[in-house]
């Protein structure tokens, strides 16, 4: 019978090909009998498998390094315990509660592991990507170098040379050190991942567009609108940094502040804390919100509501707001997310959802829109209504981003068609706001969280 350790020896030699396998069976089903979606799910759990494999491996290297006389069956023993502890002990608060996380399982170790686990998770899937990509352009180049000489040797007529000439002519030694720096080169994204984990997570930053409305009435120019979105209270998007965001935006004095959904994480029983503390907020035209997909799918849409209510803040559901100023009016539309249990329930709602935005629209002066997230094409949809501006959030601009280089190089592209910032068709203009919390994994790169003050104008 063949020992464990054997088999997983070979299976480390052979990740590689094992991997492809994999992708090429499973890509085909999901092509055959999925959609896009699903594809990408597949892909990014098959990278994370072959990350894992990839990288444990090199730790276990790192073990023989250090401790020479330690058989590497035993660091290998030793690295996947550890392993698999870290993945057990955080798999009640990330993967194994699903939507239905619970303060409850907050105590500070849980917190501890879950940070590592989201640490490991992300930087061992960007360095992974990274060594491909590195290790692609290196043997690229090894390709068009040999064709190269080929070639050469061929217009000299030295065919016989060039018949025995080697594919790879790389030394062992230069091969070595062209490994090594790719590895010491991933690096990179772990020191990245604490970096968006401690420190990028928190770092708010304050946007501040100016939005021409051509129909904006006169007494509005120059109004001021602050956004937040996506708030989600959570053990890593505390009540005390929600309260420094309340802070800031207090201190932007605007005239009317949006908020556009998603103030839980999964946690109903957060909903006390994060709307006391959303209640500091201060505008002289209100406080106004609209209802996300977390409160949607955790049931919380009506006990939300009722507690926003209480604190004098305005959610609009399927429901408008007239703000007058100087005798003249702008509109302001809150809707929900649309429901069903279905696909076709579901896009009956969102048809029914659209039916209410064109009822609850004014004539002859400029229509605002609060709508937590840009359902496939809806802000295609309302442009075609005539809504001049809609507000969201949602994507939280990826968290993982990389727009500096070009705008769509982020996480949420791979879905959504408008993921961050400012966009226009039609005539209609549409503002993501990227939300001050965090979904899923605790960790910003590129994606800094946002407070967004808009200012309306004219021209």
């Amino acid at each position: 019978m063949v020992s464990f350790p054997t088999v997983y020896q070979r299976v480390s030699v052979h990740w590689r090909a094992i991997i492809l396998l994999l992708i090429l069976a499973l890509a085909t089903v999901t092509i055959a009998y999925g959609d896009f979606l699903d594809l990408i799910t597949l892909a990014l759990f098959l990278l994370f498998i072959a990350s894992q494999v990839f990288w444990i491996g090199r730790i276990v290297d790192l073990g023989k390094w250090l401790f020479p006389d330690q058989p590497r069956v035993r660091l290998v023993v030793i690295a996947d315990l550890v392993y698999l502890f870290v993945i057990a002990y955080s798999f009640p608060t990330t993967i194994g509660q699903g939507h239905t996380f619970r303060a409850a399982y907050y105590g500070l170790s849980n917190i501890v592991f879950e940070a590592v686990f989201w640490w490991w998770f992300v930087g061992s899937m960007l360095a992974f990507a990274l060594v491909v990509a590195f290790g692609t352009v290196e043997r690229a180049t090894r390709v068009a170098a040999w064709a190269y000489r080929k070639a050469r040797q061929s217009t000299k007529g030295r065919v016989a040379a060039a018949s025995s000439s080697v594919a790879d002519p790389v030394s062992p030694g230069r091969r070595h050190f062209l490994e090594q720096t790719a590895v010491l080169i991933s690096a990179t994204p772990f020191v990245a991942a604490g970096y968006g984990l401690l420190h990028s997570r928190l770092d708010v930053e304050v946007v501040r567009p100016r939005i021409p409305l051509a129909r904006l009435p006169k007494a509005f120019d120059g109004f001021r609108i602050a956004q937040l979105s996506d708030i989600h209270i959570s053990p890593f998007t505390t009540a005390d940094y929600i309260h420094r965001c309340v802070s800031i935006t207090n201190e932007l004095r605007p005239d009317l502040i949006a908020l556009t959904g998603d103030y839980i994480a999964w946690d109903t029983e957060q909903q006390g804390e994060v709307v006391r503390t959303l209640a500091g907020l201060r505008a002289p035209f209100g406080v106004f919100g609209c209802l996300g997909n977390h409160e949607e799918e955790s049931g919380t849409e009506e006990s939300i509501t009722r507690l926003f209510t209480a604190q004098g803040i305005h959610i609009l559901r399927q429901a408008r707001a007239p703000i007058v100023l100087g005798g003249e009016t702008l509109n302001l539309i809150g809707i929900d997310e649309p429901h069903g249990r279905t696909d076709t329930e579901w896009r009956r709602d969102v048809h029914r959802k659209l039916r209410q935005i064109k009822e609850l629209m004014m004539p002859e002066t400029v229509n605002i829109l609060l709508s937590h997230g840009d359902f496939p094409h809806m802000f295609d949809r309302v442009a075609e209504l005539g809504i001049d501006l809609m507000l969201a959030g949602h994507t939280h601009g990826g968290q993982l981003s990389l727009d500096f280089v070009h705008r769509g190089l982020n996480l949420s592209h791979l879905i959504y068609d408008y993921n961050s910032g400012w966009y226009e068709k039609n005539g209609a203009q549409l503002y993501v706001n990227r939300g001050i919390g965090t979904t899923g994994f605790p960790i910003r790169l590129g994606a800094r969280p946002e407070i967004s003050v808009f200012e309306l104008s004219r021209t």
